[in-house]
């Protein structure tokens, strides 16, 4: 082993078929600490929809689902208490929960109150439910906020409903301004109401769908959304509010990059923040943050098709001085080539080594620097939740996911501002081998590998840092069928470590 590296001895999971027991030699990985990647700003997840009424179930019931989600402390022996997620998104409703039957949202679970009353005054007592898990996250010490609209308020759409007709965007030009003042009037509403103030503010989602039913919703062109986004900079200044606005949260990553399958929809990078004179182009104008968003639905599979798009994404953000890139909504939907369905729920580690897979895609690959999923609290029978409940307005029962520990891999222990390190496996071509990630935390004090395996089998991996630090102790934290984040005992350089097959481990050690 070279002088320039140290080593710590890491028994993980890696996969030979048929052979559940089966050792092989130790995987060689190398972290370059030299050649620092993307710096990580936020791991997040979304309010919507549950959180209406599991914000107003009972408080011992709500407090727990917000320690799972929020809470950053462990107990004496190192369990932690949750998965500490790192920022919040808040679902500002357009109204259709007020317009009941009539919104055409069949299930009151997916409408949403607004602020904004039919007379054009505001009440920022509504959404409750959601104001309480809002300010519930800040207690648990998360620091960023984001607000998102998926469709404009019902008085100002072009149909009066929160979902849009014949792939039309439902709202007309001449309503952009107002649209703006609105967003302004929601930041500092909530802000008044809460003490809080949206760091980002999201106004339109997946602009690519046709959101013809089913939900809140709205398809925007790529100059419909351009125009939205110039009139809610102006509206922000005009109150000097510092909320960045982030776009355009696109409905598949490669719309990003190319036409696509939505002609005036796709190659969001260009259009945004291409030619500074283009007349779609954002990218100097007050308040838009430099961030590209994307969400990662039906990119996923197969593998070599997921590291084939995200390859492409990262080279078309990196040819953008100063652009990021944010992975802004996932959960696991259908169509994922016979790999894994989106029904019906799953409490247990398929989803969970599944969403593992994919968020180190998005990570490592990607370059993403933020990383966020979809509903954090779920009624439904479908892979889209953290923690699920009972689908009972009231109250009910709560049941954590196996999908919750595994992002908590991730969230937990890589903050914002780690950066990430480069990793290489000396043989990449050898079967079986776990995904691996690594993170320098924010003080420079800890080194934080994140192992991704979905195999039977464990084998040796074998860590190399290069680089003027050294490895000291480490400590594992290990979600699988029989553990959540549990804590193993500490490290000490060059000492191996059992896993258990089937899991996601990370590793935190101390530098030197």
């Amino acid at each position: 082993m070279p002088a320039s590296f140290t080593s710590l001895l890491l028994v993980a999971v890696l996969a030979l078929p048929g052979l559940a027991r089966a050792q092989v030699g130790p995987v060689m990985v190398r972290i370059d600490a030299d050649h620092p990647a993307q710096t990580i700003a936020n791991f997040a997840a979304s309010d919507a929809w549950s959180c209406q009424f599991v914000g107003q179930w009972p408080t011992a019931k709500k407090e727990a689902i917000a320690d799972l989600l929020f809470s950053q402390e462990a107990s004496p022996d190192g369990q932690p208490k949750g998965i500490g997620l790192s920022m919040w998104r808040f679902n500002v409703g357009a109204g259709s929960a007020e317009q009941g039957a009539a919104s055409d949202i069949k299930d009151e679970w997916r409408r949403a109150e607004s602020f904004l009353k039919p007379d054009g005054t505001y009440d920022f007592t509504r959404q409750a439910g959601q104001r309480w898990f809002l300010e519930a996250a800040r207690r648990r010490g998360v620091r960023q906020f984001l607000a998102f609209l998926n469709s404009p308020p019902v008085g100002l759409t072009r149909n009066g409903k929160a979902h849009a007709d014949h792939d039309q965007t439902n709202l007309d030009s001449t309503r952009y301004a107002a649209l703006g003042a609105y967003c302004a009037r929601v930041v500092a509403g909530v802000r008044q109401a809460t003490g809080i103030t949206f760091d980002y503010f999201s106004p339109i989602n997946e602009p690519q769908w046709d959101w013809s039913g089913g939900q809140e919703g709205s398809p925007y062109r790529n100059r419909e959304a351009a125009g939205v986004v110039k009139a809610l900079s102006a509206a922000l200044v005009d109150n000097k509010l510092p909320t960045k606005l982030l776009i355009p949260e696109a409905g598949k990553l490669n719309h990003l990059y190319e036409w696509a399958d939505k002609p005036g929809r796709g190659d969001q990078i260009a259009a945004f923040f291409g030619a500074p004179a283009a007349p779609t182009s954002v990218a100097k104008v007050p308040q838009v943050a430099p961030i590209i968003a994307g969400h990662s639905y039906f990119t996923t599979s197969p593998a070599a098709s997921a590291v084939a798009v995200r390859q492409r994404l990262a080279a078309r953000v990196a040819a953008v001085p100063g652009l990021r890139y944010w992975q802004s909504e996932y959960c696991i939907l259908g169509d994922n080539a016979g790999e894994i369905n989106g029904g019906p729920r799953d409490l247990g580690m398929a989803p969970a080594l599944y969403l593992a897979r994919t968020i180190h895609l998005d990570l490592a690959v990607g370059n993403a620097a933020a990383w966020q999923w979809w509903l954090a609290i779920s009624p439904y029978d479908y892979k889209d939740g953290l923690v699920y409940v009972d689908k009972n307005k009231t109250d009910g029962n709560y049941y954590p996911s196996k999908m919750l520990w595994a992002l908590g891999n991730y969230s937990r222990f890589v903050r914002p501002g780690a950066v990430r390190l480069p990793v290489a496996l000396a043989d990449s071509t050898r079967a079986g081998q776990p995904l691996v990630s690594a993170y320098r935390s924010p003080t420079g004090k800890q080194l934080v590998v994140v192992l991704v395996n979905d195999h039977d089998a464990p084998a040796t991996v074998q860590l190399e840092l290069a680089g003027r630090q050294r490895l000291r102790t480490g400590r594992t934290y290990v979600t699988s069928a029989t553990a959540d984040l549990q804590p193993g005992l500490a490290l000490a350089a060059g000492r191996p470590l059992v896993v258990g097959p089937r899991s996601v481990v990370t590793l935190v050690s101390e530098l030197r």
